[in-house]
């Protein structure tokens, strides 16, 4: 019922506009956790309780409860910078900015990833619903969803929570 409310809400920015800008784009402190990393892709398997231990209450809820942030509320929904977009639980790059679109869905929207092997796919059968989840290649972590209504060239919108992002680009 939440999602359905959610995606219904597509199309229908608020009335504020984002004034964030890239010198305040990073979402969290990553200093304590020796799982995150831009370089490394090996995959990591790391207990439940240490992730929840390791990560903040929002991150650990979206990507291993696999919550959803509220759309238009996102740090990245409208965002627009030069540089990539990382796993926010463990760093792992998952998309170049130039791939990302407006897509008006009220999450940040991407048409392709940026390895093969950086995100992988499940079914789900949540809500009523059956959708293709996304998830972090290295970690598992719960990034959002993928859809076959995306821009050319590949027709694919990857609907991605911010709250699963974090921003490296040009300071």
């Amino acid at each position: 019922m939440m999602m359905a409310a959610a995606m219904s809400a597509c199309g229908q920015p608020p009335s504020a506009t984002s004034t964030t800008t890239t010198n305040d784009m990073n979402q969290y402190d990553h200093s304590n956790n020796p799982y995150y990393s831009h370089t490394d892709t090996a995959k990591v398997d790391v207990p439940l309780s240490e992730w929840k231990r390791l990560l903040p209450a929002n991150l650990y809820h979206i990507a291993f409860e696999k919550g959803t942030e509220r759309a238009f509320t996102g740090k990245y929904w409208d965002f627009e910078g030069i540089g990539t977009y990382a796993c926010a639980v463990c760093g792992n790059v998952l998309f170049q900015a130039d791939s990302k679109f407006a897509s008006s869905c009220g999450w940040p929207s991407f048409f392709q990833p940026l390895r093969k092997d950086a995100i992988l796919y499940h079914e789900d059968r949540t809500f009523g619903m059956v959708r293709t989840e996304t998830t972090c290649g290295r970690c598992g972590a719960h990034l959002g969803h993928v859809f076959e209504d995306g821009p050319k060239p590949t027709g694919l919108r990857y609907c991605i929570n911010s709250v699963s992002l974090e921003f490296i680009g040009k300071r």
